[in-house]
């Protein structure tokens, strides 16, 4: 039995049964998972990982869900949960060399550093993810993406191999990076910042949150922006200018703040937001002639 080898390496404390995604998403959507694992170590992970290749179990990687949409008959498979946690800070020159773990909050990071007098993660403070997440899908606001300020990627393949990738190598682009295309496990990164002042520091992250509180319907669960950035146009504004605001289908609507998010109004289902998903691109291809593009993973 697969349960017996898992708890000789993980403790049980750490071991979930047909636990419900709708608890580790952000959107608070997501049918049961039949077992749900919470990894703290990279051997941990190592280990699981060979279990899993030998029993050829279904996997699937998440860190904090806030950019995944679980169907509502859940995940017939094991989901590891990253909370691998690093926070090490080197100081070179004027510069400041900073390891994270890939488990490690991003707007818990951001305080930890302006309380260093370290700037230049202000952006990622109101993203409501993990590192490995934010690296994976290339995340970013005000103007700065992960790519801006990653110096290297620590992470592992699905046999358990540990390789070390410069931010080159791992091809970022506009939500994107070559994590989402392949099978890798990010476990930490090596990011470059520099010196600045802790109150400026703070009073940056706090305007950036308050724009956040004005614009974006944070008060509901959501997994962020929903769609891509277009060619030469922005989605949110195209699925403003088709009155769409509002618009719900059962318990998913279309934030009347912002057209971009897709919010669950309470019990809303993934097929809801899968529906007004299809709905939402229908529209927008009707009446400007373009074709819109998730940004969020919807898991199956």
């Amino acid at each position: 039995m697969i349960l017996d080898k898992i708890e000789k390496i993980i403790p049980k404390e750490r071991i979930f049964l047909n636990e419900p995604m709708s608890k580790h998403t952000t959107f608070k959507i997501g049918g049961k998972a039949k077992i749900f694992i919470k990894i703290n170590s990279v051997q941990e992970l190592q280990n699981l990982l060979k279990i899993i290749k030998e029993d050829n179990i279904k996997v699937l990687i998440i860190g904090n869900g806030s950019n995944i949409l679980v169907c509502d008959e859940g995940f017939d498979g094991i989901v590891l949960k990253i909370e691998i946690k690093k926070f090490v800070i080197q100081e070179d020159n004027s510069k400041f060399l900073i390891t994270l773990g890939a488990g490690n909050k991003l707007g818990e990071i951001a305080y930890k550093l302006a309380d260093k007098n370290i700037s230049g993660f202000e952006f990622a403070s109101g993203i409501p993810g993990t590192v490995g997440g934010a690296i994976r899908m290339n995340a970013g606001a005000y103007g700065s993406e992960m790519k801006d300020i990653v110096n290297s990627i620590t992470y592992m393949d699905r046999n358990g191999q540990i390789s070390k990738i410069t931010n080159k190598e791992a091809k970022f682009e506009y939500r994107n990076s070559i994590f989402s295309k392949k099978d890798y496990i990010i476990i930490e990164t090596e990011i470059e910042l520099e010196s600045g002042k802790k109150e400026e520091i703070i009073e940056k992250i706090k305007e950036y949150q308050k724009n956040r509180i004005e614009k974006q319907p944070i008060e509901y669960p959501s997994a962020g922006s929903v769609f891509k950035r277009g060619d030469g146009f922005i989605t949110a504004k195209l699925i403003d200018e088709c009155g769409l605001k509002g618009y719900q289908i059962g318990g998913a609507q279309i934030s009347e703040k912002h057209a971009g998010f897709i919010i669950n109004k309470g019990n809303a289902k993934a097929k809801d937001v899968e529906d007004l998903i299809k709905y939402i691109k229908k529209q927008v291809l009707e009446k400007f002639g373009v074709e819109i593009e998730t940004e969020i993973e919807i898991i199956h």
